[in-house]
């Protein structure tokens, strides 16, 4: 099959070319509507139509401008854009089903927000329930699990969900991961399991077509159990699920340090690549040192502490369109962003 050679020399005179003939179109228009409004005799009513409709088109405009205007700083009063903070890392976790999920597969199920400072060495992770309800002026209303979707709707697959969170919790979101199930079970898998301590049986009944139980005790949980365990909701609560999730959390962590994952670059490297199509982040390659340094950190269970946003301490429950959500008590937002940032 013959080829066709192109050459940008040919692109450019293409270019240039529909360029002049763009510009010949729109002056003979011109000339056109010039020739009409000069001979017709309605000319006057034309003109007063078009100037009619551009008043209205400017108005318009303007209008919209301006709401955009009122909108943004209506935001910014009530969600200001928090500074980054010195020593202070915070990232985003979010926990999605997956893209070809077809009930919801990108909203999130699991939002978290890992926070590290560098002098104390300590760390905070703290669940966000799904159902908290945001209104961000111009920027996103509805339940706090559809804020990744929406950014994904706009082409943006971290900045609208890190300043979204930033406004919420009042600390700057440094970076973002998100896994999806596929994901978080290979993690699982590829630790040849992990191991939990329960208080007391735990049962799933119907949520997975048949009756799902861990025993009192211990329990060694692979990837689809470890997965069933964290996602469980119909026979509890969404706030105990979330203690759960970090449950499983710290269970991954003791499993990696006792594997010496976190200290072999090329192990971390090695999981990293077989996880690429099922975890999205904006941790680059020149973050790999400071992530090192700081999964070492977690050598010990007292330098991570697990929290989560609950009916018991912040939020309370209401509806909003029929919908079930939560909000912070006395719908003051400076409860959850001075939570944030004392942590």
């Amino acid at each position: 099959m013959n080829q066709t050679s192109f050459q940008q020399s040919d692109f450019n005179e293409k270019s240039s070319s529909k360029k002049r003939f763009g510009l010949s179109l729109a002056l003979i228009i011109l000339l056109l509507l010039g020739l009409l409004l000069l001979f017709d005799k309605s000319s006057t009513i034309i003109i007063e139509k078009q100037s009619s409709w551009l008043k209205r088109a400017s108005a318009l405009l303007t209008s919209k401008k301006g709401e955009e205007v009122n909108q943004q700083e209506e935001l910014n009063k009530n969600f200001p854009m928090p500074e980054e903070e010195a020593g202070r890392l915070n990232v985003l976790i979010l926990g999605i089903r997956g893209v070809d999920d077809p009930d919801g597969g990108l909203l999130t199920d699991s939002i978290m927000l890992f926070s590290f400072r560098d002098e104390s060495k300590k760390a905070s992770l703290t669940s966000i329930p799904r159902d908290l309800y945001i209104d961000l002026p111009g920027l996103f209303k509805g339940k706090a699990n559809e804020i990744y979707e929406r950014g994904l709707s706009k082409k943006d697959k971290t900045n609208f969900a890190k300043n979204s969170f930033s406004r919420i919790s009042g600390i700057f979101i440094d970076k973002i991961v998100v896994f999806d199930f596929q994901g978080f079970k290979e993690i699982v898998d590829a630790l040849d399991g992990i191991d939990i301590v329960l208080e007391k049986p735990f049962e799933e009944k119907s949520q997975w077509g048949y009756e799902f139980s861990l025993s009192a005790g211990e329990n060694h949980l692979d990837g689809q159990t470890a997965l069933y365990y964290a996602r469980s909701r119909y026979s509890t609560n969404d706030f105990d699920r979330s203690r759960r999730q970090q449950e499983i959390i710290l269970a991954v962590k003791k499993k990696a340090l006792s594997l010496g994952i976190l200290s072999n670059p090329v192990k971390i490297t090695s999981l990293a690549n077989s996880l690429k199509n099922n975890i999205s982040t904006d941790f680059n390659i020149w973050d790999t040192k400071n992530i090192l340094q700081l999964a070492l950190t977690f050598n010990s269970a007292e330098k991570l502490q697990t929290k989560t946003i609950t009916t018991e301490n912040l939020l309370y429950e209401t509806a909003q369109n029929n919908a079930y959500v939560l909000l912070p008590k006395n719908n003051d937002w400076n409860l959850i962003r001075n939570y944030f940032k004392q942590n």
